[in-house]
């Protein structure tokens, strides 16, 4: 009869103590997730940033904007904007932007 009250006060012990650790486990948060409140939004803007990546100038002048290669007359996708003129450092497109190299660093 005591082998049988140890038993059922040790088996109620185990499992509190397993109940009290789950508790606690639970309560542990990810340190890698964004914090509380915070809500991840992607916005798309109208005004989508224009690069002028490279000129390229021999029989026919071509500007990489965007990574994408365009001539005069050309639109610029997702923009609308048309390539007006190119000229050696920079390219007007047709709502009178110009977009312009940048100095190579190696000029003094």
């Amino acid at each position: 009869m005591l082998q049988n009250k140890i038993n059922a006060r040790a088996y109620a012990s185990c499992l509190m103590m397993l109940l009290m650790s789950a508790a606690n486990a639970q309560t542990l948060r990810d340190p890698t997730l964004p914090g509380q409140g915070v809500v991840a939004a992607i916005t798309k803007t109208d005004n989508q940033s224009l690069v002028l990546n490279s000129i390229v100038s021999g029989q026919n002048t071509y500007a990489v904007i965007n990574n994408i290669i365009l001539s005069v007359g050309d639109t610029v996708s997702g923009s609308g904007l048309r390539v007006s003129k190119i000229n050696k450092d920079y390219v007007t497109l047709s709502d009178g932007r110009k977009l312009q190299l940048f100095k190579s660093i190696t000029e003094r």
